[in-house]
């Protein structure tokens, strides 16, 4: 299957599958995060604009601290049926509910139904997203070869940035389409409706895709876990590992969620754009991070996975506050565009290694639930970021709003540093 350190067509049908459906998924966040500083009072209608911005993102936020129940509970199909059956399941849930998000009544249509509607569809979001890295993650690192795991890896989480970068290109359209009140009363819906292609694409895809060999040989032993997240709660090593690797799991959904996550809403209600402006600079941004994170996940390979978390996260102690100053007061789009480039090349790409360093901490039988639940375990504090930051921004005076969200960003920067020294070293390690 595998010739010079290359891909056979097997493997490659196994990495786009899992790629596409880590882009939905991102696609379907990021969508939420464009929409929510227009369509807040649809859902939350107060007369203080800042009490109805934070209602709409906790709902957000709902969806991210769902996610570590569905690591476990999509994470245990996958180890105890197969990474590919659990792989279908999440991308038909994520595609299915973004669509039918664009279809929600509003509060002036039925009232408080509407805001309980919308946090029910997002709690499903997050059981099936937590899932859907799980074992996309899983079945790519067993796929491949131990000397292009690094590469890959970058590759595979690239796919969230892909998502982030289609839903900046789509709401850079619809916004043009849908100016003002016409977008609060039709466009974000539309961009809803737009999952439904990439899912279906995902689902095709996988359709084709081959089981892991390592998890075949392991069902053939008769060696499947029947009760993983059992196992791994109740044994001493797997327990350590998880807790250690939570901290850095921590520390990069904070910095991310209060950077290019927090950056739309920044962007327009703080820094004063319009809406276009705002798309075009999130277009740069998410380039920047999709090729941020590949090279991280890429370096991994050849100067380790901390040492790669090391260095990111001591980049971006060093440049927020002047990256973040660059952004605020800079004049022309394209100044702004650069800084916040800068800022996200170093405080939301780190991630790269993480599909390769997870996988390689937990042994195959436990291999989906305990990396699921690990991954998506650092939004159960680090989701938070968000609400922080509008809780920061809105109570310190004009001049400190730069310090006051660079500080926000620091606060995951300084716990990645933190995680990367007290975890080991796994690069050298092989799956079994």
């Amino acid at each position: 299957m595998l010739v010079k350190n290359k891909l056979s067509k097997e493997q490659k049908i196994t990495v786009l599958g899992s790629w596409l459906g880590w882009s939905l998924d991102g696609y379907d966040l990021v969508l939420m995060l464009f929409v929510i500083s227009s369509v807040n009072q649809l859902f939350f209608p107060t007369r203080d604009p800042t009490l109805s911005l934070l209602a709409t993102f906790a709902t957000y936020t709902v969806a991210l601290i769902m996610r570590p129940l569905g690591g476990a509970l999509f994470g245990s199909l996958g180890d105890r049926h197969g990474r590919k059956n659990a792989m279908m399941v999440t991308v038909t849930g994520i595609s299915a509910i973004t669509f039918l998000t664009g279809l929600l009544p509003t509060w002036n249509s039925i009232g408080i139904i509407a805001p309980i509607l919308l946090i029910l569809l997002r709690f499903a979001q997050g059981l099936f997203a937590g899932g859907e890295w799980a074992s996309g993650a899983s079945i790519t690192m067993e796929t491949t070869p131990k000397s292009m795991r690094g590469l890959i890896s970058g590759f595979l989480q690239s796919g969230y940035t892909l998502g982030f970068l289609l839903a900046s290109i789509v709401f850079q359209i619809v916004s043009h389409a849908y100016t003002g009140e016409s977008f609060v009363d039709v466009g974000w819906r539309l961009m809803f409706y737009t999952a439904i292609g990439p899912g279906l694409l995902s689902l095709l895809i996988r359709f084709k895709m081959s089981e892991s060999d390592v998890w075949l040989e392991k069902k053939r032993l008769h060696k499947i876990e029947k009760n993983p997240l059992l196992r791994v709660l109740t044994e001493k090593e797997n327990r350590r590992t998880l807790f250690l690797a939570l901290i850095i799991m921590t520390g990069l959904m904070y910095s991310y969620y209060t950077s290019i996550g927090f950056m739309p809403t920044f962007l327009e209600k703080y820094v004063g754009l319009d809406r276009q402006d705002v798309a075009s600079i999130m277009i740069g941004a998410t380039i920047s991070s999709f090729i941020g994170t590949v090279f991280t996940g890429a370096i991994s390979q050849f100067i380790g996975r901390m040492k790669t978390l090391t260095i990111f996260g001591l980049a971006t102690l060093i440049l927020a506050v002047p990256t973040v100053i660059g952004i605020y007061q800079s004049n022309s789009t394209m100044e702004k565009m650069f800084f916040t480039g800068v800022l996200v090349f170093v405080a939301s790409t780190a991630f790269g290694p993480m599909p390769a360093f997870l996988s390689e901490r937990f042994p195959t039988e436990v291999r989906n639930t305990a990396s699921g639940f690990t991954y998506n375990g650092g939004l159960i504090i680090g989701s938070w970021s968000p609400l922080i930051a509008i809780h920061f921004l809105s109570n310190v005076h004009q001049e400190f709003i730069t310090y006051a969200f660079a500080a926000n960003i620091i606060i995951g920067s300084f716990i990645i540093c933190i995680g990367s020294r007290v975890n080991s070293e796994t690069r050298h390690i092989n799956l079994e």
